[in-house]
């Protein structure tokens, strides 16, 4: 069985886990604090971060864009119809594009910093970085998703999906980062109607439900989080 290290706030690891769903695939997942360093986990990734797969004896892989490549080689090239990469070279690029902008562009001007003052600092020790969180970086953050919102609202208002005609990893991977700020409240929907039609329907495919399932101790999330209808 494949195993996945991950933290229900990592936008990276959220997207490994709807693809597996979305393929019908299953694993074991342990959830990493990577501030802890531990040993055994910096001896797969001594980058430290999230996600990791493992796939029994095989070198681990790291990261969401590397590891959904290989989920597309190995599973997603048997879905036919249902995979999550378009055979067309040209869609293959736009999915892949979108998918860096959500977990690249987005994370480094967004959500990293929303998750590491909300959520991060208050399970942190002091001497590892814990504490009070940072109020100018979140203001930072909450005035740069206004146009991530723009920008992400345009493409679901003028296409089907919002990598083309079909849903694709551009979708989830979205999709991942959109729901980690969801949790927190920190997604301002009353500002692009088209991006919160879009997200309603991402949110209802059965791939989503154990993301909606996820709690971070001491943190409940926004009151609409689970609602589909929101």
């Amino acid at each position: 069985m494949l195993v996945l290290y991950h933290h229900p706030m990592s936008a990276a690891a959220r997207l490994v886990r709807l693809v597996l769903a979305e393929y019908d695939d299953t694993a074991e997942f342990i959830e990493e604090l990577t501030w802890q360093r531990r040993e055994e986990f910096m001896a797969l990734n001594p980058a430290g971060t999230l996600p990791v797969l493992i796939d029994a004896d095989n070198p681990p892989m790291v990261g969401g864009n590397a590891i959904c490549e290989f989920l597309d080689e190995t599973r997603g090239v048997l879905k036919r119809e249902r995979r999550l990469l378009p055979e067309n070279p040209y869609q293959r690029a736009e999915a892949r594009r979108i998918v860096s902008w959500a977990l690249d562009k987005l994370e480094n001007e967004v959500t990293r910093y929303i998750v590491l003052e909300r959520v991060f600092k208050r399970q942190m020790p002091s001497a590892l970085g814990g504490g009070a969180p940072d109020s100018k970086a979140i203001r930072a953050a909450r005035a740069n998703i206004k146009f991530h919102m723009g920008y992400l609202g345009w493409l679901a208002a003028t296409r089907n999906w919002l990598g083309g005609e079909n849903i694709s990893y551009a979708d989830l991977a979205v999709g991942a980062s959109l729901s980690v700020l969801d949790y927190l409240g920190e997604v301002p929907w009353e500002e692009n109607q088209a991006l919160k039609d879009w997200y309603a329907r991402i949110k209802s495919r059965p791939s989503f439900r154990p993301l909606l399932g996820d709690k971070v101790r001491g943190l409940p999330p926004a009151s609409h989080y689970v609602d589909l209808d929101f």
